[in-house]
């Protein structure tokens, strides 16, 4: 898979956000009487077998007050040979979502952005990044979205039974393809373990010597990139 240019993430993830965009709309956008509308686009991740493509759509809502200012998203399956569109969304705290409802999201404040980073090795399932944070706060953290062709269903899933204050999303695990592998800890702490997680969230340290592997090939177009507003 190619390797994602280096961009600035609120959490040094591999696979980085588009922060440096949201934080120059905001800087750019001094606060009005009414709310502002941009969007962002993801490159698109092919699947290994070139049949699929996954990509994201990212809402910034930018508020009079900076702190209610909002950003959402929705992952995009696009099958390459009939151009048929799938809607993947998470099911995490903050995910709250204004494509599918037509409404505002009800976290002021919140930040909800997912993007696809790794393709199973079959290209049968798709694997997503949800970064979820709020503004003006420290909270950070990842969730994966796991997306499987044959069962239809979106798993949206972390570690659990873990204390950890924030979660970084590595890939599928090199040693078990059926968890995706996490790095977890507190801030302050020196060292964060890494954990994999199962699609029902069970979570186990990882095997020594697993590594994160990520499938597929991401592509820019035209449609890459910051995109006009309504």
């Amino acid at each position: 898979m190619t390797e994602p240019s280096t961009r600035l993430d609120p959490l040094n993830s591999p696979y980085p956000v588009p922060w440096n965009w949201v934080m120059t709309m905001v800087t750019e956008n001094p606060a009005q009487r009414s709310p502002i509308l941009r969007y962002y686009r993801s490159p698109s991740l092919v699947s290994p077998d070139g049949c699929y493509a996954a990509y994201s759509r990212i809402q910034l809502r930018i508020q009079p007050d900076p702190t209610q200012t909002q950003v959402a998203s929705v992952l995009f399956l696009e099958n390459l040979k009939t151009g048929a569109l799938q809607v993947i969304t998470a099911s995490s705290p903050l995910a709250d979502n204004p494509f599918v409802s037509g409404e505002e999201t009800d976290h002021p404040g919140s930040i909800a952005m997912i993007i696809p980073i790794a393709w199973s090795k079959a290209g049968d399932r798709i694997l997503a990044r949800e970064f979820e944070s709020l503004f003006g706060t420290g909270l950070a953290s990842d969730y994966a979205v796991v997306w499987d062709q044959h069962q239809s269903q979106a798993h949206t899933i972390a570690p659990t039974m873990v204390n950890y204050s924030n979660a970084i999303l590595l890939g599928w695990s090199q040693s078990d393809p059926d968890r995706v592998l996490f790095r977890a800890g507190n801030m302050g702490e020196e060292q964060w373990p890494v954990w994999a997680v199962n699609l029902h969230g069970q979570t186990v340290a990882a095997d020594v010597g697993d590594r994160p592997v990520v499938f597929g090939e991401l592509v820019n177009n035209i449609w890459t990139g910051p995109q006009s507003y309504r």
